[in-house]
């Protein structure tokens, strides 16, 4: 617990670092004050508001026990596997096979899965899915990849907008270097992203197997998920690639796969899964 804290506060203090850089290139000691101030208060409001404006993001609408039985006993029967508080269960209305967790911590946590990943998967595999990420709410690692999702797209934002309204005069940075700006100050978000995002994949997936005990159902799910996400592409995840790192398989396509890769190779993930089978 005490590890993921300090992640979280190491991804507050980058994110506020990077606010200020912005601020620093398009309004010099002005707009870098303006910036941290801003950087601030946008860890704040990620902090009790950016799950909520994810799931609002992907269109979720909640289920329960009446509207999507299937789906919603099984995260209840695994989260009492798991010893965790009923988190809230959505769907997503996509044909892409995937699934992602979020929430500030167990106690205000949520799961989501797509309708495409409900048809394709049996129920042993899409049951190995939901352990997945009951172990990312288990581990505390949704309030990093929740927050880090939110403020990433912040960052590009701010710079978008730095080089339309940043400075007058002799203080309006050269264009070349604000296109710059507007380009790496993204990129630096992704990479404190996929820093801290990769080792938790390997932890969830182990934690997953540990919570189904089934981890060959996992694996056989991740092979499914990446044979066919690729084919099918994901709107909202295409114009908002800083929230692929939630999903249990990177919902990106073509190059913006590669260039936004958050997870390890799905190989590697499944031999690692079994490896465990009767070990858990």
């Amino acid at each position: 617990m005490f590890g993921n804290w300090m992640k979280t506060s190491i991804l507050m203090a980058g994110i506020v670092a990077l606010f200020g850089a912005v601020g620093a290139a398009f309004g010099g000691q002005q707009g870098m004050l303006i910036a941290l101030l801003l950087g601030g208060a946008m860890n704040v409001w990620a902090y009790w508001f950016s799950d909520k404006m994810v799931l609002k993001m992907y269109n979720a609408r909640e289920a329960d026990a009446t509207s999507s039985p299937y789906l919603y006993n099984m995260v209840r029967e695994l989260a009492q596997r798991a010893d965790l508080p009923m988190p809230k269960v959505y769907i997503i209305d996509e044909a892409q096979p995937n699934a992602f967790a979020t929430g500030r911590n167990p106690d205000n946590a949520a799961v989501a899965a797509t309708t495409g990943i409900m048809r394709m998967l049996s129920e042993r595999e899409l049951r190995g899915v939901m352990a997945h990420e009951l172990a990312h709410v288990k581990n505390r690692d949704i309030l990093i990849s929740t927050m880090s999702a939110t403020v990433a797209g912040a960052i590009s934002m701010l710079a978008q907008f730095g080089m339309l309204f940043g400075g007058r005069g002799e203080n309006r940075p050269h264009p070349v270097f604000a296109i710059l700006m507007m380009i790496l100050a993204p990129m630096a978000a992704m990479i404190i992203q996929m820093a801290i995002s990769r080792t938790r994949e390997f932890g969830a997936d182990r934690g997953g197997a540990e919570i189904s005990g089934d981890p060959e159902a996992l694996a056989s799910a991740l092979a499914k998920i990446e044979a066919y996400a690729k084919g099918i592409p994901m709107e909202t995840a295409e114009r908002h690639p800083e929230t692929a790192q939630m999903m249990i398989m990177n919902p990106l396509s073509g190059g913006m796969r590669g260039l936004f890769s958050t997870h390890p190779a799905t190989q590697d993930r499944i031999a690692r899964l079994r490896e465990l089978v009767g070990r858990v």
